[in-house]
């Protein structure tokens, strides 16, 4: 499993972790739903987005029969996605405190995480899209060997 896919991965969960530590807080204390959309961004973003992007990451290449088109792209996309929602976090807590300062923040991390957004459809598209003459260069798996015997 390629080093990317792995730190996807393992973001996803950890953004899990704070997501439920979150939501069980604001259970605990009613006054902390004014957390509510930052709860729904780390769940949506955080666990749902970064799993699928980990695991997209890993398939796409094998189903298409065509390599990563940018191993220095999923790199990127990693650091922007992650970046972008912890400023996003930022800017959540900052609008929930009243200060004005959030809505910058937010928009911001927002910005930040939309162009990490676009890195990966670039890179789903490109890998896709890739001219056959690629497929020989992709490391696939046989999908024999993926199954359970027995």
């Amino acid at each position: 499993m390629d080093w990317f896919v792995k730190a996807f991965v393992k973001a996803s969960v950890a953004w899990l972790a704070v997501g439920v530590i979150l939501g069980m807080s604001m259970a605990i204390v009613p006054a902390w739903t004014v957390y509510r959309a930052m709860h729904v961004h780390v769940m949506l973003l955080g666990f749902v987005t970064m799993f699928i992007n980990g695991v997209a990451y890993h398939v796409v290449p094998r189903l298409s029969g065509r390599p990563l088109w940018s191993i220095p792209a999923a790199r990127w996309h990693w650091w922007l996605a992650n970046a972008g929602l912890c400023v996003m976090v930022a800017g959540f807590w900052l609008r929930a405190s009243g200060l004005a300062s959030g809505t910058i923040v937010l928009s911001t991390g927002g910005t930040i995480t939309t162009i990490g957004a676009l890195v990966f459809v670039l890179q789903v598209w490109r890998t896709v899209d890739a001219p056959l003459s690629v497929r020989a260069a992709a490391p696939l798996v046989p999908l024999q060997s993926l199954r359970r015997s027995g």
